[in-house]
């Protein structure tokens, strides 16, 4: 018997649950080849296909398909749906860098959800709305402005979103939804920390723990313990700072995770040093070592080639700290890194004329950092040795000249690290939020495996049958079909596009912001991170370069001068 477009759909959902997108979007491209009638179906289709796709980092596709839901939803009439269709759709678009059509879709997804007096839907919204102020303030920061000198947009982006996250939090504490206000607590923090307000970011970062430990989920708590490690710091607690790391690097060892294992290691390598604990700051960045060579990480291993040179240099151990500075030079030629290999060039000069060698090729090293950008990203070569658009100083700091200019590591990454399902015990077509499930796999049955094989290979737009409309998957009422109905169904979809009613602002908002309409844009999706599985967002690069600059000019001999 052939499986119907529902029950293929039911295992595309079961196999995304447990992680296995690829074979969830097989199962739902099935489902659409197979066709179904049944407008609830096809939307959770279109739902659940976009949410796949949105995991597999196709944002394109997710693009695609969020839209056919929101298009869907909006024709029959389907508020609720309207209200998660646009919220997928919004964080879709900031996954892509279009800030104020997500903005679009977030007011879509909060009016409605107020409209039908939704708290979670609300509530939803509200975090959907930090998270694209936050990922827009953080776009602005990473585009080139100066270290300490970031717009006003960007801290306005900052702001806004820490209003909407506790406007969120206040929700979710009302709904009693501890889950909630941990993922909420978490984010706050970090906005806290971007900002500079390091006081509330700890206070929030300890509120993400308690609810961590609460629902002993390890990976929340091993978050939170690196976020209040990063903020003391910042505080100029380093004694703290490493306990909190230790925590965090005992949590990834019991979770089996060798990249945060050695993201820990390098963070307690660097506190450390920063400690002045050199002989200690050695063998942590040496586990990061081995770690970042044992997954392949090239530009983890280069900058802990980086890390143990400057450690052995500050213990007087010039001849290896030559060793790893060559080393990290190697690694940066190899990966391209431009700033790490001026980085690399000055330290092996530094090293060689501090170990008084003659080195006949001095002057052209010397010669080829002249040729090397001066002002990547438009900061001064000075400024480019404690590594390009890192760096914020803070005039708040507490401490003497070493924390004066104190300057921050921000974040890239970590929201949606943090982000979990929401459970408010209804059966819901889709979530904002991933879903996960412990359940293991089962194999697939027979009927599905030959729908699979022949659905392999096609474009979805090549499976659309019955109407010839622009949502694939639908199929044209079957002969049993009362005529009336038939009629209701197919005049709703095919008139939806010269729809009039009021919503229709919705779309003209959208259209003001993006120049057409959504499924005639296709942005490319953003860039891939240059930084390696074991380096952490915060590596404090300024505040190490800076106490080894000073012992470096204290041990640098004067070469003798021609005459």
């Amino acid at each position: 018997m052939e499986a119907s477009c529902l029950d293929l759909a039911l295992e595309g959902e079961r196999l995304c649950k447990v992680g296995d997108y690829s074979a969830g979007v097989s199962f739902f491209e099935a489902a659409m080849q197979v066709g179904t009638e049944d407008l609830q179906v096809l939307s959770a289709v279109y739902s659940q296909l976009g949410n796949a796709y949105f995991h597999l980092h196709d944002y394109s596709k997710a693009l695609e398909f969020h839209h056919h839901d929101l298009t869907l939803t909006r024709t029959t009439g389907d508020q609720l749906g309207e209200a998660k269709a646009s919220g997928n759709l919004g964080n879709t678009l900031k996954v892509l860098g279009r800030f104020d059509e997500a903005v679009v879709c977030c007011q879509r997804h909060l009016d409605i959800a107020r409209e039908l007096g939704d708290k979670v839907g609300q509530a939803r919204a509200l975090y959907n709305f930090g998270n694209v102020y936050h990922a827009k303030g953080k776009s602005i920061c990473w585009s080139g402005a100066e270290p300490g000198d970031f717009p006003e947009e960007v801290m306005t982006a900052l702001r806004k979103a820490a209003e909407y996250y506790e406007a969120n939090l206040c929700i979710v504490k009302e709904l009693r939804d501890r889950a909630a206000q941990g993922r909420t607590y978490g984010n706050l923090g970090n906005t806290y920390y971007l900002l500079g307000n390091f006081r509330d970011a700890m206070a929030s970062h300890e509120q993400r723990l308690l609810i961590a430990k609460e629902f002993g989920d390890r990976s929340a708590e091993r978050r939170a313990y690196c976020n209040l490690g990063n903020t003391c710091i910042f505080l100029g607690e380093f004694e703290r700072a490493a306990e909190h790391y230790m925590k965090a690097l005992q949590l990834a060892r019991q979770l089996k995770d060798l990249a945060v294992e050695a993201q820990a290691c390098y963070s307690l390598g660097n506190t450390y040093t920063l400690l002045q604990d050199y002989e200690r700051a050695i063998d942590y960045h040496h586990k990061h070592l081995i770690i970042a060579q044992d997954l392949d990480d090239r530009i983890g291993e280069g900058r802990a080639c980086w890390s143990l040179g400057n450690a052995h240099t500050a213990l007087g151990n010039h001849d290896q700290a030559m060793h790893f500075a060559e080393k990290h030079l190697e690694i940066a030629k190899e990966t391209g890194d431009r700033s790490g290999e001026l980085t690399a060039r000055m330290n092996v000069s530094d090293l060689q004329m501090v170990l008084g060698l003659s080195y006949s090729t001095n002057n052209s090293v010397l010669s080829e950092i002249k040729e090397i950008d001066y002002n990547l990203h438009g900061t001064a070569v000075k400024q480019t040795l404690a590594h390009k658009h890192s760096l914020q100083p803070y005039t708040d700091m507490l401490g003497d000249e070493g924390f004066f200019d104190l300057l921050s590591r921000f974040q890239s990454n970590r929201m949606d690290d943090q982000r979990c399902a929401i459970q408010d015990g209804r059966t819901e077509r889709v979530s904002v939020y991933p879903a996960f499930s412990e359940s293991a796999a089962s194999p697939g049955q027979e009927p599905f495996l030959r729908l699979l094989a022949s659905a392999q290979g096609r474009r979805l737009d090549e499976q659309r049958a019955g109407t010839g409309n622009s949502l694939p998957g639908l199929r044209t009422l079957s002969e049993h079909s009362s005529i009336s109905s038939r009629q209701m169904i197919l005049s709703q979809v095919m008139a939806s596009t010269d729809a009039t009613e009021p919503d229709d602002q919705f779309f003209d908002m959208l259209v003001k912001c993006q120049g057409s309409r959504l499924d005639d844009q296709r942005c490319a999706p953003p860039p891939p991170s240059t930084r390696g599985p074991t380096v952490p967002d915060e590596d404090f690069f300024s505040l190490i370069m800076r106490s080894q600059a000073k012992r470096m000019d204290e041990q640098r001999v004067t070469l003798p001068s021609c005459r």
